[in-house]
Parts: structure tokens; C-alpha cells; sequence
């Protein structure tokens, strides 16, 4: 039974990114369990646009009252867009992690492998379950 909101279009991380793709471009944020861990969000450091990431790699930062986490990018790619509303609104975070997307990657020819290695919304559900024992 899952006890976090779930983006049936996502596919997670276990550093619990979710990254959706519309239109060609990856949306990427954190879950909604993530931004349960971290509990009040004040504070999110975005990515420059046109900056290139690589999967697996520290692209943003996430503060909150309890901790600073990193956010890891899950695709590769160029950011082609960063949330602004981030900036002085970080608490949307915690109110809609599905739509408060962090940075907008437009993905590497190495997507469909990058995607293919991260966790469907079921997989990503038993896999936070787990890890709260």
C-alpha cells in the first residue's frame, strides 16, 4: 500500500529523482517521499541553463530545515530550463512535488538506456517502503 503520491508517467531514482519525459524534453524533481524525508524545504539551488549534465552526477542542491541533499541528475543531457518559482517559492516542493519540477534536461542519444536502468512508480514504491524499515 503505497503511502506516498506516486507520477505513474515517472521513472525514479533510488536518490529519489523522478524524471518524466514530455514532448522530448525530461522533466526532472524529487519525490514525494523525498520531500517527506526532508520535511520543510527553504531553500533549492538550480543548475545554470545550457549547462551539460551526465547521469549520476551532483546537479542542484535541495535545502531544507532538517538537512542540504543533493540532486542528482538522472539522464544526461543539456538544461534546457530551470523552475524559477523554486526560488522564492521552494515550498511548492513539498505541496506538489509532481509539478514542481526542478530543471527541464533536453535527454543525450543515451536516454532510452538511462531511463531503462531507473524504477518504474511500483518498483520506486517497494523500494521506499524497504527503506523505511
Amino acid at each position: 500500500m503505497a503511502s506516498f503520491k506516486l507520477d505513474d508517467n515517472a521513472k525514479y531514482a533510488e536518490t529519489h529523482e523522478w524524471v518524466r519525459i514530455e514532448d522530448g524534453v525530461a522533466f526532472v524533481g524529487i519525490s514525494d517521499a523525498a520531500q517527506d524525508m526532508l520535511s520543510d524545504i527553504v531553500y533549492v539551488d538550480l543548475p545554470e541553463e545550457g549547462t551539460a549534465v551526465t547521469a549520476g552526477t551532483e546537479i542542484a542542491t535541495v535545502e531544507s530545515v532538517k538537512a542540504a541533499e543533493d540532486i542528482i541528475a538522472p539522464i544526461s543531457g543539456v538544461i534546457v530550463e530551470v523552475n524559477h518559482a523554486l526560488e522564492s517559492t521552494p515550498e511548492i516542493v513539498n505541496e506538489r512535488p509532481y509539478s514542481a519540477w526542478f530543471f527541464k534536461i533536453q535527454p543525450s542519444e543515451s536516454v532510452e538506456k538511462e531511463l531503462a536502468a531507473l524504477m518504474s512508480p511500483s518498483d520506486y514504491d517497494k523500494f521506499v517502503a524497504e527503506s523505511s524499515h
